[in-house]
């Protein structure tokens, strides 16, 4: 054997040994997008009993947050606030909560919670997201989007490229309508954010369904309640959508957000959806 010979094949050897340590994917660790507006933000109230949290939920910092003693990119575990550095308190909280009290103790459940108060559904289109960067012109709706790039559709691809070198995307979580209330162009609007999510990151639908939530039901009174019927037509343009329904999910006074009670309820609805899904 050649010195060439041998040479090329420790090459060989060394980069393989150091791709799998740098790209280790755990399949234990399973890890779910969340996306949307106010609801899914965490507009809810932060609780004494929300700060308790099994270590083996966790979040994926999508923004630099000093008051958290969080940097961007570093997985923590997933204490209240999940999105932004002064959200509150998100349906993705105790989507996870659940998720990791229902699955064996091997698996972790992560989370990366991307989402912005009132903004329209296509601003988290790529290719039609700086049309709506300034859906609001006031400043902390500027901000929010300036929190993420300017783009939080991209920082939330680029997280979850990130992730997916550690863990397994298991599903997608969307909470939004409200800002599109009446809209009947809005499942197709989602139909192309999660085919592009699905593309820019090389998943299949099968394999990574979408659960939508809806926006407060007409039970508590919610003023936006009639986007709800344009919510559930969405598993009829995705098969692989399903609806998480907010009857009886309990509201602050403005009857657009769900209350810390109401946004728990809603949060172990997805997990129950997901579970189900899992058990398929």
């Amino acid at each position: 054997m050649t010195y060439k010979t041998i040479s090329r094949i420790l090459f060989l050897i060394i980069f393989q040994l150091t791709n799998t340590t740098m790209f280790s994917q755990d399949t234990n660790f399973h890890i779910y997008l969340c996306f949307g507006q106010s609801n899914m933000e965490g507009s809810a109230k932060i609780e004494e009993q929300d700060r308790v949290v099994d270590p083996r939920f966790r979040m994926l910092a999508s923004m630099d947050c000093p008051n958290l003693k969080r940097e961007k990119g570093n997985w923590y575990t997933a204490n209240p606030p999940l999105s932004q550095c002064y959200s509150g308190l998100s349906p993705a909280d105790y989507f996870g909560r659940t998720m990791v009290e229902n699955l064996p103790e091997n698996i972790t459940v992560g989370i990366i919670n991307i989402a912005i108060g009132g903004c329209d559904i296509r601003l988290f289109d790529k290719d039609l997201y700086q049309d709506y960067t300034r859906t609001y012109p006031e400043d902390w709706f500027i901000d929010k989007v300036k929190g993420y790039g300017g783009n939080p559709y991209q920082c939330l691809i680029s997280l979850a490229k990130e992730a997916l070198k550690t863990g397994v995307i298991k599903g997608i979580l969307l909470h939004q309508g409200e800002t599109n209330t009446g809209d009947e162009q809005w499942p197709y609007y989602v139909k192309n954010i999660y085919e592009n999510m699905l593309s820019d990151l090389s998943l299949n639908a099968s394999e990574v369904p979408l659960l939508a939530g809806e926006v407060v039901h007409e039970d508590q009174g919610g003023i936006c309640s009639e986007m709800n019927p344009i919510i559930n037509q969405l598993p009829n343009i995705i098969p692989s959508a399903h609806i998480i329904s907010s009857k009886g999910c309990s509201v602050r006074e403005d009857s657009v957000h769900f209350n810390s009670k109401g946004v728990r309820g809603l949060g172990k609805r997805y997990a129950e959806e997901m579970l189900l899904l899992i058990k398929e």
